[in-house]
C-alpha cells in the first residue's frame, strides 16, 4: 500500500521501424504527434454563504492585504497542466492558473531522472516539500478550503523559485531527506529580500513512513523554513481601527511537524478507508518594523521604526472516512495561538492579543468518478475576533484529461 510513494511516471520512446530507402515520405503531422504530453484541465467552482466584507485573521500579520470573502456564486480559479519526459534524463511540469483576467504561474519545474541512488533534482517554480499539505494543489484538497495554520503561513501554500534535492534511502522504511534553497520572494519572504545573487530562502525537511500490516500505514515528517524578508508589506489595523501599512525587515524561521495515517480494509481503499493528518507549525520572527504614517486618515502610526518581533503557533487534526465507494465525510479542527508580539515603540500603535483563532469544519463529498467531485461542508469560523461565521460551501472539481498520480 505504500509503495504509492514511490511511483515514479515515465514516458517510454521506441523507435523500430528501421529506414527504408524505397518508404514512402514521412508524414510531418505523424511525427509531431509521435511526442504526446500529458494535458489536464481542473475545472472548480462554489456556491458560498458566509458573511461578506474584509476579514482577517486575528492576531496574526496578514500574508498581504485584507482579504474580501466572496458570497453566492463563485468561480476558483481553472488549473491548466501540461507534464512530459523531455528526454531520459529530465521531466517538465507547467500548472498554469487561470482566473478571469490574470493568469499565473504557479508550478513550472524541471525534474531529473535516472540518477541513481535514490537522488532526484527539481529546479524551477514548485511547491514547497516541508510539512504534508502544502504540496498539495486545491483539487487535491479533502476539504472546501486549506487550514488557518496555511493561510497565516504562506497565505495558501509556500511557492519556491529555486532548486530541491531530494534523497531517498534504499531502506525498508520509507526514509527521504531533503533540502530547497531559493529566491525567496513568496511569503514569508519578500520581493526586496530576494533582489539579491544568493538565495533569501532555504527549507530542509525529513519524512519517514511505512506499512503496519497489510491495512495500516503512515508517513511523519519534520520540516524547518528559514526566510530573510526585507520590507516585506503587510495591512495591519491600528488601535483606531485604521490601516496602516508595515514594512517588517529581518528573519522568519519555521518548524513544522506532520504525521498522517492511513487505512483500508487488507489495502483495498476503492470501498472503505480512513485517514487521520494533523500538522503543528512553530514561528519565530524577529527584525525591524516600519509603519508609515496614517495619520490624515485618522491612524496612530508616524513612520516611526523599532525592532519587533514574535514567536506564534498553531495546528490543526482532520478525518476522513469513505464508508462506501463514492462517498466520504471529514471533520478539520483548527487553531492557533497568536503567542507573543512585541512591537516595541509602536505597541501604542498596534494591539497585542492573546485571542486564539479556531475553526471546526465538516464535510461531504461525492464522487461519480475518479474524474468528477461535488462538496458540501459548513464551517464555523472563528478565526476573527467578535465577528463569528457560519460558512456553508457547495463545491465541484472536475478534471479533464490524463492527471498523475497523487502523494501518499
Amino acid at each position: 500500500m505504500f509503495d504509492r510513494l514511490l511511483i515514479a511516471t515515465g514516458i517510454a520512446l521506441a523507435l523500430s521501424t528501421p529506414l527504408q530507402i524505397q518508404a514512402a515520405p514521412q508524414d510531418n503531422t505523424t511525427a509531431l504527434n509521435a511526442f504526446n504530453p500529458e494535458v489536464s484541465l481542473i475545472l472548480q467552482g462554489a456556491y458560498l454563504d458566509r458573511l461578506g466584507g474584509e476579514r482577517h485573521v486575528t492576531g496574526f500579520v496578514p500574508t498581504g492585504e485584507h482579504g474580501h470573502d466572496v458570497r453566492g456564486l463563485a468561480l476558483n480559479h481553472t488549473e491548466l497542466v501540461f507534464a512530459a519526459n523531455v528526454d531520459p534524463y529530465t521531466r517538465g511540469f507547467v500548472n498554469l492558473a487561470v482566473a478571469d483576467e490574470a493568469v499565473e504561474i504557479e508550478e513550472s519545474w524541471f525534474q531529473s531522472l535516472g540518477l541513481g541512488h535514490g537522488f532526484t533534482v527539481r529546479g524551477g517554480r514548485f511547491l514547497s516539500g516541508i510539512g504534508y499539505q502544502n504540496e498539495r494543489h486545491p483539487h487535491q484538497w479533502d476539504f472546501a478550503n486549506n487550514g488557518l495554520m496555511h493561510s497565516v503561513l504562506f497565505g495558501e501554500h509556500l511557492v519556491q523559485d529555486g532548486l530541491q534535492l531530494r534523497w531517498l534511502a534504499p531502506t525498508e522504511l520509507f526514509m527521504e531527506f531533503g533540502s530547497e534553497v531559493a529566491k525567496g520572494q513568496f511569503f514569508p519572504g519578500s520581493e526586496l529580500g530576494a533582489d539579491k545573487s544568493g538565495a533569501a530562502t532555504w527549507a530542509a525537511f525529513v519524512h519517514l513512513g511505512g506499512d503496519v500490516s497489510t491495512s495500516h500505514s503512515w508517513r511523519g515528517g519534520i520540516s524547518y523554513l528559514h526566510a530573510e524578508p526585507a520590507q516585506r508589506a503587510s495591512i495591519v489595523d491600528d488601535f483606531n481601527d485604521i490601516e496602516a501599512l508595515t514594512d517588517f525587515s529581518g528573519t522568519s524561521k519555521t518548524w513544522l511537524a506532520d504525521f498522517v495515517w492511513k487505512w483500508a480494509p487488507n489495502g483495498n481503499s476503492s470501498q472503505r478507508n480512513f485517514t487521520f493528518l494533523t500538522e503543528y507549525f512553530l514561528r519565530d520572527e524577529a527584525g525591524d518594523l516600519a509603519c508609515d504614517d496614517n495619520t490624515l486618515d485618522g491612524g496612530l502610526c508616524t513612520g516611526l521604526t523599532d525592532r519587533y518581533s514574535s514567536e506564534q503557533s498553531g495546528w490543526y487534526a482532520q478525518g476522513v472516512y469513505q464508508f462506501m465507494p463514492a462517498w466520504r465525510t471529514g471533520l478539520r479542527y483548527d487553531r492557533l495561538d497568536s503567542g507573543s508580539v512585541n512591537f516595541n515603540a509602536n505597541n501604542a500603535v498596534f494591539e497585542q492579543t492573546n485571542y486564539d483563532p479556531t475553526r471546526w469544519s465538516v464535510m461531504t463529498d461525492y464522487s461519480p468518478s475518479e474524474f468528477s467531485r461535488f462538496r458540501l461542508q459548513f464551517a464555523r469560523d472563528q478565526s476573527m475576533r467578535d465577528e463569528p461565521d457560519n460558512q456553508w460551501t457547495l463545491q465541484y472539481s472536475l478534471s479533464i484529461g490524463p492527471h498523475g498520480s497523487h502523494k501518499f
